[in-house]
């Protein structure tokens, strides 16, 4: 039943996008944890890449502006629940917002998913509907995850 479901929601998906071609829909999920930052501390036990695994969805399926800046205060959220470091939150807080702009041509700017031209930009239901079916298979499949347990 589940593979009917997950079919007749990639059905929908593509029948409201329309016939564009590939190149115009978001392309499937990547991560590689903290884009240009360390994923976790060399000296301590704090580890924060899931605060940035996180943040990757957000910015691959991008949005308007009020949702990059909504993205970029949980990963500070996140980032100082897990370290206890205001300063350090703060740090790659503004490291996202400076560096993380959808008109930078790199491979983790905001709507990263997308083709360059798209900004900022709402998702319409059907992309929302076609990001959740890309982010269900990334999650299902092993190498998605971009930040392994450490192993002692």
């Amino acid at each position: 039943m589940r593979v009917a479901a997950q079919c007749l929601l990639l059905f929908a998906a593509l029948a409201l996008t329309g016939c564009r071609e590939d190149h115009g829909r978001l392309q499937p999920f990547t991560s590689d944890g903290c884009s240009l930052f360390p994923d976790r501390s060399l000296i301590s036990e704090a580890d924060w890449c899931a605060c940035c695994f996180e943040h990757d969805i957000a910015y691959w399926r991008g949005g308007t502006r009020d949702e990059r800046e909504a993205a970029d205060r949980e990963l500070r959220r996140c980032v100082l629940e897990r370290t206890g470091d205001a300063g350090f939150a703060k740090l790659m807080y503004e490291g996202v917002r400076m560096g993380g702009s959808p008109y930078f041509y790199n491979w983790y700017r905001w709507g990263y998913g997308w083709p360059f031209e798209r900004k900022y930009q709402p998702l319409t239901p059907a992309e929302k509907t076609y990001s959740a079916l890309l982010l269900r298979e990334a999650r299902d499949s092993e190498s998605a995850n971009a930040c392994p347990v450490k192993t002692p």
